[in-house]
């Protein structure tokens, strides 16, 4: 509230001491297609002033009486200048036509993606669809996920796992938005590429720190990607063939320029050819974007959007597992005037699991929906005051697991386990305020209250407490009920509220150098269960209760960032620290899978992370690219709860499966003329954590091997050199038919990098012997892109 009234203050007394003034407001597009811009800056030279569209293309800023030259320019088009007199509120809508100048839509243009030097918002990368789509990767088919992974302070388990991990944090501690909906498993191929068709997103914004307060529910980042919104002038087609899967896209008018469509469909096909090699196993994918938006009049559009993704896996058709991702959201998007714009979401949102055992002959089927409504306003006061605010309500139905027999001579009874329901609720509050021509600040406060509902069974322990410490073994055990309670789905078993402050700053010493700091304050209520390195679709998400406690986050940034040489290169460095409370830890020999009671086997700890990131760019030229570099350390602790314990590995402070001391990547994009370009980047990292043992013994005749500290050693140091080359036919010129062959190598130098590396007894020799799994040796692919 003091923020509010803070903010009230400083607008009136801008009104009461400031000429009059009046609103510059309206829509930018895109004169070929009819589709929203975001990012695009609308400068006013004289005044050393400007806005950026918005999510959806608006924009608005209030200035003096007067006549002004309005500049407007953004990646990859036309500037356009425009007179105007502005005598009382204006709206004017501009349409930017591509750059003629461009040598083709694959050139990278870094304005999007460099860091805005004056913005207080930090610790954000943004990367465009076309430099997505350049970045060679695994089988040439273009990936988001993979992507991002190039990015400072951004790594992943290792070659074919799923999800990333951004600043030390954990996979689940990551909002992955597509269209503001949220995805909880952005893997297709248990990682080998993501569930983001490259065809259809138009926007992709990586939040590290400094995360606004229109965000909530994870610790470590936001991922927000939009798709396009769809041609409102022509039907346009594209799509691409590569080695192991297609796409196609096609959007156009429904009514021109009023209302448009796109539909994208993708498919893996490598399944196909394994019967020629009499093999019975199968592993594909399927995916479906979908988007309508319809432009009501020029206060009022509405967009409905989807997305539908599935899994198959199987082996010899005894063992299937299938899972994926469903959405659906409708958007509709209001002006109530010149200096207020407002969105009204309502999002489906579905994960679903399966698991078919033909020779144990059962089904299993879990997942997760939530049911989402948010309304966020923006609120455009002056040139140098925003004010965003909204609330948001997420209600949650968590299946852990449904047993049942899929024949009738099945042994297996039916059983379903526990369902669990709960209710997020948040409202936010976000100021934008430029206080002096060198300092700038964005602070806000977010409100959020958690409520896990009653289920129909529900543990109850002496003393409260589910498991239990052996002095004798010095280990944790389950502990064993002592009743069972009936709650029903009507009473509430936890309640949590959190006050989320957050605040950016940045001073600028000139148009050129700036320095940023920020504070985060976040708290998770959901807890991906997963005591792997890697997520998998099988890990289940639970909400916060009874014997788990949301997870808490305090994050500090500090950053310098420079532009050098005529703004041809950019410098961006950051110092980061985050402490984490209650983060999710297991006990030895924990068993997460259909589990009907995880409190036996979960304790709450702590978590830490820190370090520097370094991101040094070439934004123009023929040659452009970055080198971004990461020093950090990433720990968790669980430490004794009473004198009479130990705690998780003696109460010492452990490595994370997510800690890389050293990570490096080094990207670069050549175009040599109009025909061929090419692209390479260069990984390294250091090894992974995780356990081997320290030494063994003999019991009855059988050699077992004894584990030290938890994560106290690494795998082998991971790098690798991929490289691509586009080739553009000169025949395109002039066609309606554009084409283009991409050829990619992946580990060029057949660099074998140990995705783990397991200890096993020599059936012969009798002697325990290492054994190391590598995913990829060198992996040469070939794409036919194209478009009509």
């Amino acid at each position: 509230m003091k923020i509010v009234a803070f903010s009230l203050f400083v607008l009136l007394s801008t009104f009461g001491f400031s000429q009059q003034k009046y609103t510059l407001s309206g829509t930018v597009l895109e004169e070929e297609t009819g589709e929203t811009l975001i990012g695009v800056n609308v400068i006013i030279p004289e005044l050393r002033t400007g806005a950026i569209t918005n999510e959806y293309g608006f924009y608005s800023i209030t200035l003096p009486e007067g006549t002004y030259d309005v500049t407007y320019s953004g990646l990859g088009l036309e500037t356009q200048v425009v007179t105007i007199q502005l005598t009382e509120n204006l709206r004017r809508n501009i349409s930017l036509a591509n750059d003629a100048e461009q040598l083709d839509e694959v050139i990278i243009e870094a304005d999007v993606e460099r860091a805005s030097i004056k913005a207080p918002q930090m610790s954000v990368n943004t990367l465009s669809a076309e430099t997505i789509k350049n970045i060679p990767v695994v089988l040439g088919e273009a990936d988001v996920v993979k992507s991002i992974l190039l990015l400072p302070g951004v790594t992943n388990a290792g070659e074919a796992s799923s999800g990333f991990n951004v600043r030390g944090g954990a996979a689940d501690q990551n909002l992955i938005l597509l269209d503001e909906a949220t995805i909880f498993n952005s893997s297709h191929l248990f990682g080998f590429f993501s569930v983001f068709n490259p065809d259809a997103i138009k926007d992709v914004k990586l939040f590290k720190g400094g995360i606004p307060s229109r965000y909530g529910g994870r610790l470590s980042s936001v991922l927000e990607i939009f798709q396009k919104e769809g041609n409102s002038k022509e039907l346009k087609i594209n799509g691409g063939i590569g080695a192991v899967a297609s796409r196609l896209l096609a959007e156009g008018p429904i009514v021109k320029d009023k209302a448009a469509f796109l539909v994208g469909g993708r498919a893996s096909y490598a399944h196909l050819f394994l019967p020629l090699f009499n093999i019975d196993n199968s592993a594909y994918f399927y995916d479906l974007n979908t988007k309508i938006n319809y432009r009501i009049n020029e206060k009022n559009n509405i967009f409905l959007s989807g997305y539908f993704g599935r899994d198959l896996f199987s082996i010899n058709d005894s063992f299937v597992n299938v899972y994926g991702n469903a959405l659906v959201n409708f958007r509709w998007n209001h002006i109530f005037s010149d200096k207020l714009f407002s969105n009204l979401s309502v999002i489906y949102s579905d994960y679903y699991y399966g698991l078919e055992l033909d020779f144990v002959g059962f089904e299993w089927n879990s997942g997760i929906q939530n049911f989402n409504i948010k309304y966020d306003l923006k609120h455009y006061m002056s040139d140098k005051l925003q004010i965003n605010y909204g609330i948001n309500n997420i209600y949650y139905v968590f299946n852990p697991g449904k047993i049942q027999p899929n024949n009738p001579e099945s042994g297996i009874l039916e059983e379903q386990l526990i369902k669990k329901y709960a209710n997020e609720f948040a409202a936010y509050v976000d100021v934008e305020h430029t206080l002096t021509n060198k300092l700038r600040v964005q602070y806000g406060l977010r409100l959020s209250h958690f409520i896990r509902f009653g289920q129909e069974e529900l543990n109850v322990y002496e003393n409260n407490n589910p498991i239990e410490f052996d002095p004798f073994l010095l280990i944790y055990k389950a502990a064993e009920p002592i009743a069972v309670s009936n709650p029903g789905r009507s009473g509430q078993l936890a309640s949590y509220t959190n006050l989320e402050p957050r605040v950016s700053l940045s001073y600028t010493f000139n148009d050129d150098v700036s320095v940023k700091a920020s504070y985060t304050r976040i708290a998770q209520y959901l807890h991906l269960l997963s005591n792997t390195s890697s997520p998998t679709p099988l890990d289940v998400w639970t909400p916060s209760g009874p014997f788990v406690e949301p997870q808490l986050l305090d994050q500090f940034a500090f950053g310098f960032f420079k532009n050098m040489w005529d703004r041809e290169f950019t410098l961006e460095t950051e110092v980061f620290y985050k402490d984490i409370q209650n983060r999710v830890d297991y006990i030895d020999g924990a068993n997460l899978i259909a589990n009907n009671a995880i409190e036996q086997v979960i304790l709450n700890g702590e978590a830490r992370a820190y370090g520097w990131e370094f991101l040094f760019r070439k934004n123009t030229g023929d040659l452009q690219g970055w080198i971004a570099y990461t020093l950090s350390k990433s720990e968790q602790r669980t430490p004794a709860r009473n004198s009479e314990e130990i705690g998780i590995n003696n109460g010492q402070w452990y490595n994370t499966p997510y800690d890389k001391t050293h990570d490096i990547a080094l990207y670069g994009n050549y175009r040599l003329n109009e025909t061929w370009s090419f692209n390479s980047n260069f990984v390294f990292q250091t090894g992974q954590p995780t356990n081997f043992p320290i030494g063994q013994f003999e019991f009855q005749g059988l050699v077992i091997p004894y584990y030290g500290l938890r994560n106290s050693t690494r795998l082998p140091n991971y790098h690798r050199l991929d490289v691509a080359a586009t080739l553009t036919p000169r025949k395109n010129k002039g066609r309606n038919w554009q084409s283009e062959w991409v050829f990619s190598i992946y580990n060029v130098y057949n660099r074998m990098n140990s995705a783990s590396i397991n200890f096993r007894q020599n059936q012969d020799t009798g002697i325990n012997e290492a054994v190391r799994t590598s995913i990829f040796g060198i992996v040469p692919s070939v794409t036919y892109n194209f478009k009509f």
